[in-house]
């Protein structure tokens, strides 16, 4: 059942958890450019440093939501938190050898992975309905705010130690988070429904509801194709605006932080929006076929105003989008429903599109020697999830007509 009253101390947690793991993930981008420069990576290990992410993410997420669901997320996240700082120091010890890199970044994903599942999850059951929708906008902000984060501490922080400087703080936040933690679980503030017995068999939601477990697997197919477009869009955005557009380094991160400050606004509005009866699948396909002409218009859309509204719009869509993809859970189950396991199943999803994202547009790029093969290949793909968009909307007011309950 959902709680009568928003305990807004485990929101907060939830939510901060899932910032700080979203700084973790996307420290790298604006430093990108200069560890290229620095140490020469080859731009396929490059874009696997955020693709290993998703990897851990696809190969663990399910798996942490049920063990969550069963044993509870106190261990599990003390554990992500030392991997994540285990990550960061072998990345600063180590930095030259791109393989060892990537074994950082993997060890980060790990944790990364505990955290995405327990943060959303943690903020989302702990909110009464009157709050749930603003609460899953704040939820759906989580990696834009860890990006924004990341984006607004670079110059400062590249100016006093380097790119180092962005994996020092990410290190230092882990035991910060851990006492936070420790407080957390000793305050027996532990997720409603989410100990259990050991060894005991939970009961899940697909057991109970399988037409709601169908629409949130639909939702994760969604959540594949967005991903990919999206992350690969964010990974190279200021390398991009560096060699086709002239940036400098700090000219691109102002310019990679426009989509995000404005996807943050649309967010928190979706959310609002949502709280006042705006139908969910009506602004999830709005959203992505204003993507769907963003990338096929990059050919056309300069550096100036052109440039500029490209990407305003893109994050008007990425805003919108992920807002509605979170709101799934409590769509497809109730609230009551909305556990990690639901969750786990939307990070599977969101982690196979951070996977191929990244890479894929680095192997165009490899193969063509420039950049104009990402237009079609990702107005493709953000095309199919539009596709599967506009399918999950018909599903759901399917479900609503048979069960308005």
């Amino acid at each position: 059942m959902p709680p009568s009253r928003t305990n807004w101390t485990n929101v907060a947690f939830g939510l901060c958890l899932a910032f700080f793991a979203a700084y973790q993930f996307f420290k790298l981008p604006p430093v990108l450019p200069v560890l290229l420069a620095t140490y020469g990576y080859d731009r396929t290990l490059a874009g696997a440093f955020m693709s290993i992410y998703a990897l851990a993410g696809l190969l663990l997420s399910f798996g942490f939501g049920r063990a969550i669901e069963r044993y509870g997320w106190g261990g599990l996240l003390q554990g992500g938190l030392v991997l994540l700082g285990l990550g960061n120091l072998l990345a600063l010890i180590w930095p030259h050898d791109g393989w060892v890199m990537l074994t950082a970044r993997g060890l980060e994903g790990i944790g990364f992975a505990v955290l995405a599942v327990v943060g959303p999850t943690m903020a989302n059951r702990h909110a009464a309905p009157r709050h749930l929708p603003i609460i899953i906008g704040f939820t759906a902000a989580w990696i834009p705010v860890g990006q924004l984060t990341a984006t607004i501490l670079a110059p400062a922080l590249l100016a006093i130690q380097g790119w180092q400087s962005l994996w020092i703080l990410g290190l230092v936040g882990c035991p910060l988070f851990a006492v936070w933690s420790h407080r957390q679980a000793r305050n027996h503030l532990a997720m409603a429904g989410s100990v259990r017995t050991a060894g005991a068999q939970p009961d899940t939601p697909e057991d109970r509801d399988p037409t709601g477990h169908r629409l949130l697997l639909l939702a994760a197919v969604v959540f594949v194709l967005w991903a990919g477009q999206f992350f690969a869009y964010m990974t190279w955005l200021p390398q991009y605006l560096v060699e086709v557009h002239g940036f400098g380094v700090t000219s691109a991160l102002a310019g990679y932080a426009v989509p995000v400050s404005i996807l943050i606004a649309f967010n928190l509005l979706t959310g609002v929006l949502l709280r006042f009866g705006m139908p969910l699948g009506a602004l999830l396909v709005g959203a992505l076929a204003l993507q769907v002409a963003v990338w096929w218009l990059i050919p056309v859309t300069g550096g100036g105003w052109s440039g500029a509204l490209s990407l305003i719009a893109y994050g008007v869509g990425a805003g919108i989008t992920p807002t509605c993809l979170f709101a799934m859970p409590s769509v497809a189950h109730g609230q009551g429903g909305a556990g990690a396991s639901a969750f786990g199943i939307l990070m599977t999803g969101r982690s196979v599109g951070v996977l191929f994202g990244p890479i894929l547009l680095a192997e165009a790029f490899r193969l063509s020697g420039s950049w104009d093969l990402a237009s079609p290949i990702f107005g493709v793909v953000t095309a199919l999830a539009l596709i599967c968009a506009v399918w999950l909307a018909l599903e759901v007011s399917r479900a609503r007509r048979d069960s308005p309950a």
